[in-house]
């Protein structure tokens, strides 16, 4: 389940459109209703979509329409540093999952990512920087402010002195640069918009930079954190860990004797997945198995096993910004998932169909990763 690598007819033709007439390709694609665009946006391959973004007509419509990661995927293909005039148009809750799924290494996060992601916000305006850092978790910022300076709050006495390269914009609270002066000079920019428009949100940013402890900061923005990413299918680390937990060798192959590992339940299942081509010349036995099901069964199975990757990735600490890390965890869920199916099925005397309608699909990938370790060793590599 890759990403898409080639033009679909329609962007190939308003590009080519364009070389010629930008005006013409522009009414071509401004023909396409909203939600034709946006699909046509993502179905075109990320090194080519800024060429599509910048036809449209009415971006200020289309882009707050894109899901949430593919605005981070297209951004960061766009470069950050040159995405100004795209997040302009994007909207709160998109910006906010673009850092969650980005600005974070594993269970912390990256203060660095953090800051490009601002600074493109900035390109597109102070009023739209604002609303950003109003917005995110104020945890994360003052782990941003405290990374980039020294806070220091003015003490009483007529014989105290700022600290030598010290900046001020109330003269109450004074910056340091702890390496860089570019980057003092962009927070400073920063904090000034905040303080123009939200004194008291400033006030709590250089206070918290002052007495918050690093930790207590991280501990609370990975709950924050968390918790969002569970509403786009992401568990937990510590939920997304068992599928790692090792299988016995007595219990490698035992299957339940009902079939029930495919019964709907009351889980929210996406109405789009029942009608999922299942590929009979898949090269995982596990799609071959799922193209057998039927169409209640495979809406299940795609369910739960998007659940599954999404598993393989937070556990695996893959970057979730990077477009190419839930392709990557699709395959390895696939992969070590299709080496248990066709163990089980064999050690059994069933097909791979009827261990499907078995064995749940985490079940079936801890059998896999135990009976591969080579299946666990990225996660072992992780500090």
């Amino acid at each position: 389940m890759p990403r898409p690598t080639e033009l679909p007819p329609e962007a190939s033709r308003v590009l080519a459109l364009a070389r010629h007439d930008r005006s013409a390709a522009k009414a071509a694609l401004g023909a396409l209703d909203v939600g034709a665009q946006v699909q046509l946006v993502c179905e075109t391959p990320l090194g080519r979509r800024a060429e599509l973004l910048e036809l449209l007509p009415a971006p200020e419509r289309v882009v707050p329409a894109l899901p949430e990661a593919e605005l981070c995927f297209t951004a960061k293909a766009i470069g950050l540093a040159d995405s100004g005039w795209l997040l302009e148009h994007a909207t709160f809750d998109q910006l906010q999952t673009s850092i969650d799924l980005d600005a974070w290494k594993g269970l912390h996060p990256d203060r660095r990512q953090l800051a490009a992601w601002l600074a493109a916000v900035a390109e597109a305006s102070d009023d739209k920087l604002v609303e950003t850092i109003q917005g995110i978790d104020l945890e994360l910022v003052v782990l941003w402010v405290r990374d980039s300076a020294r806070v220091v709050m003015k003490a009483s006495g007529d014989d105290w002195e700022p600290p030598t390269g010290a900046m001020t914009l109330e003269g109450q609270f004074f910056l340091v640069a702890k390496a860089d002066d570019d980057e003092l000079e962009f927070l400073m920019r920063c904090l000034r918009a905040i303080f123009e428009r939200d004194y008291w949100l400033y006030f709590r940013i250089v206070q918290g930079a002052i007495e918050e402890l690093d930790a207590d900061c991280e501990e609370f923005a990975l709950r924050w954190r968390t918790a969002r990413l569970a509403d786009f299918g992401f568990p937990s680390f510590d939920e997304s860990i068992r599928i790692y937990g090792r299988v016995r060798e007595r219990e490698l192959t035992r299957v339940p004797d009902e079939a029930s590992a495919l019964e709907a339940t009351t889980e929210s299942l996406p109405a789009e997945t029942a009608s999922l081509p299942v590929p009979i010349d898949s090269a995982h036995l596990l799609f071959r198995a799922a193209g057998e099901l039927d169409a209640d069964e495979r809406r299940v199975f795609f369910h739960r096993f998007v659940t599954l990757a999404n598993q393989v990735a937070v556990a695996d600490r893959l970057p979730l910004g990077d477009a190419e890390s839930i392709p990557s965890a699709i395959e390895k869920a696939a992969s070590v998932a299709s080496r248990a199916l066709e163990h089980v099925a064999r050690e059994n005397g069933l097909s791979p169909v009827e261990v499907l309608r078995r064995l749940p699909l985490e079940r079936l990938f801890r059998v896999g990763a135990s009976l591969d370790p080579a299946a666990r060793r990225q996660l072992a590599s992780e500090p």
